[in-house]
């Protein structure tokens, strides 16, 4: 990253901050990815990095770069949890932290709660980060306490003020999520090991025209919605299939079932595939013909929808919330009217007939501008204790 003037002032002074970010798991998800990437780049910058969770699968990445982890239940939705707020205040008085950042509801409550039992003098700067559009109500609204708020999108910042009428605008920093180019280049391509392994393990895609919806498998993500778009280009003679990438929450096995039940319904068990959760999501966009969105409920951003245009590949998705935001701006062709499944069907038909042209390189949205400015952030708002 580029040198920054506070930053060597702050080494010379061998002072530099302590962060803690606050989330309920480390297991996986976009929230976690955020935590990862800004916890490796605190410590790139000679900061102290802790992230305080319940744990989970992405502790080893914390920890591999130079990261600290403290386990606390901080997350279950309970008024119990509140009690953990005694062994945070403890953490944070003996670490000296200078920033708190919470980037989920339940964490915001403890840790914000932790924060006023302890002498003013010795309280971090709290900072919070609103990732999703959640729910309107005062459980939510803990997400707007922070003496800065990090909006990852210009519709969240709205979603902020609408809902949230009392809200200091002047708190509100819009940082959006940024890509890594080095991971997410335009036009890459899977080695040749990894396309001989994938087709080996799924040989009924060869040869077919496959649609992407990346996301676990929840409500939210419209997956019948999806499935209805998949009926459509198979009545058209297309040879299509759509392939699902993404977990199942043991919470929502109902919602499997029915899906699946779905499925069976439109005659579709030999066209759609679930790979359940995979690491190598980067690969499967670029072996697909094409990805989409299809989310009934706005999201705050849309991070699979963004890498995919970065790599070049096209990619649709509901004109509203932080998709329809990213489309707009780096490929308006893509946006399709909420719940059309139809037009999204049209516009999936064009990219078999090779009459809809590809995404161009995506701009604006840089990984290492978007943690600098967060750093920065941290570093500004902590300025009076170093």
């Amino acid at each position: 990253m580029r040198s920054n003037p506070e930053l060597s002032a702050h080494k010379k002074s061998g002072r530099l901050l302590t962060v803690v970010q606050l989330l309920p798991a480390l297991e996986g998800g976009g929230v976690e990815s955020c935590t990862v990437e800004i916890n490796a780049a605190l410590v790139a910058r000679g900061h102290r990095s802790v992230v305080v969770s319940a744990g989970g699968k992405l502790v080893e990445e914390i920890e591999a770069v130079g990261g600290e982890s403290f386990q606390l239940d901080i997350g279950r939705k309970s008024p119990f949890a509140l009690l953990n707020a005694f062994k945070l205040r403890q953490f944070l008085k003996q670490s000296g932290v200078d920033v708190l950042h919470a980037r989920s509801r339940m964490p915001a409550w403890i840790g914000l709660l932790a924060c006023r039992m302890m002498p003013a003098r010795q309280r971090p700067r709290i900072v919070t980060t609103v990732h999703g559009l959640n729910s309107v109500n005062r459980y939510s609204k803990v997400m707007t306490y922070g003496e800065r708020i990090v909006a990852v999108s210009e519709c969240c910042r709205e979603f902020i003020l609408k809902n949230y009428p009392d809200t200091d605008a002047s708190k509100i920093v819009v940082i959006p999520h940024g890509i890594d180019p080095s991971k997410f280049s335009y036009g890459f391509q899977p080695s040749a090991e990894w396309r001989n392994s994938w087709n080996q393990q799924y040989p009924s895609l060869t040869g077919r025209f496959v649609v992407l919806l990346p996301g676990r498998l929840t409500r939210l993500k419209g997956h019948f919605d999806f499935l209805g778009v998949i009926d459509l280009l198979k009545q058209e003679g297309i040879p299509v299939a759509g392939l699902i990438v993404g977990g199942e929450d043991p919470r929502r096995r109902k919602y499997s079932r029915l899906l699946r039940e779905e499925i069976g319904r439109k005659n579709l068990n030999q066209d759609i595939l679930f790979t359940g959760q995979r690491k190598d999501l980067r690969e499967i966009m670029c072996v697909s013909s094409a990805v989409v969105s299809t989310s009934t409920k706005p999201e705050s951003f849309g991070r699979t929808v963004l890498e995919s245009l970065s790599l070049g590949r096209p990619t649709f998705g509901y004109e509203h919330g932080g998709v329809g935001e990213i489309l707009a701006q780096v490929y308006p062709m893509g946006r399709v009217p909420v719940g059309d499944i139809t037009a999204m069907a049209d516009k999936l038909a064009q990219v078999y007939q090779n009459a809809l042209q590809a995404p161009i390189p995506v701009e604006g949205y840089d990984l290492r501008s978007a943690l600098e400015k967060e750093i920065e952030l941290y570093e500004s708002l902590a300025g009076d204790r170093l």
